[in-house]
């Protein structure tokens, strides 16, 4: 009996002695405003990097590189800065959030014409923008792609492929302008628009099967410079500096153009 007594005790001793686990790690936020067109590439980056450091956690904030310029100039707090335009990187170093040896080029991408996979306005080529009664989305003019899309309708327009006014007649037809090129992809792999341009990184593996495209050749095209620096009064730049280097390492390289980026060397 006395046994027994004893025995319950002690169990009930161990199951009510409070575990000690330790102090609770600290978790780090790095803050990385980033291109929309990085969304996929950089949250698998993303994921490797927490891997890699157990106590930080990244908080991505993705939009069009010409609204992250904005914000970033007037005082938005963040670590890290990758655009997709030089010319948006630049504006942030104005504004002294950006030393101006900082930025690093990590990748390049180039334009594509996009059409719903059913193709119910029967685009075969460029030309075919043209056509009355198309329905087209672009980026926004203040929004890289946009800027560069135009410039793609400039270059058209004096080609003697095209006419002279090839510009125009495509322009007339765009029923909408977006503020960062994932929703101009959106609309189109949902049918809600006949084609738009986008970049040939906005095609990702998950949605290869939405949407059809035109190759629009490189005399006509635009290389995108994708900068990246790390933000001058960032709270942690040991771990910027190392998600950087983590995006321009070989591993994170391979990811971008497993995306369909461009390699820095092209």
């Amino acid at each position: 009996m006395r046994f027994l007594i004893l025995f319950t005790f002690l169990v009930a001793s161990v199951s009510c002695t409070p575990q000690t686990t330790g102090e609770p790690i600290k978790t780090q936020t790095l803050t990385v405003l980033a291109a929309a067109s990085l969304t996929e590439p950089f949250m698998e980056l993303g994921r490797q990097f927490e891997a890699q450091n157990t106590d930080t956690k990244i908080e991505f904030s993705f939009a069009g590189s010409q609204q992250l310029a904005q914000q970033l100039s007037q005082g938005a707090p963040a670590d890290v800065f990758a655009s997709a335009s030089q010319k948006y990187l630049d504006a942030v170093v104005l504004a002294n959030r950006v030393t101006k040896a900082s930025p690093q080029i990590f990748a390049k991408n180039r334009l594509v014409v996009i059409y719903p996979k059913d193709n119910f306005a029967g685009l075969q080529d460029l030309t075919d923008l043209a056509k009355p009664g198309l329905q087209l989305v672009f980026a926004a003019q203040d929004v890289p792609a946009g800027r560069y899309s135009l410039d793609f309708l400039d270059k058209a327009s004096k080609d003697p492929a095209f006419t002279a006014t090839y510009k125009q007649a495509v322009l007339q037809n765009v029923v909408s302008y977006e503020e960062n090129v994932k929703a101009v992809y959106t609309k189109v792999a949902l049918g809600e628009a006949d084609a738009g341009i986008v970049y040939l990184s906005d095609i990702t593996l998950q949605g290869a099967g939405q949407v059809g495209s035109l190759d629009i050749p490189d005399h006509l095209n635009t290389i995108a410079i994708y900068p990246i620096a790390t933000i001058t009064d960032s709270q942690h730049p040991d771990l910027a500096k190392a998600f950087i280097d983590l995006v321009l390492s070989p591993s994170g390289q391979q990811v971008l153009q497993r995306y369909h980026f461009l390699p820095v060397s092209e």
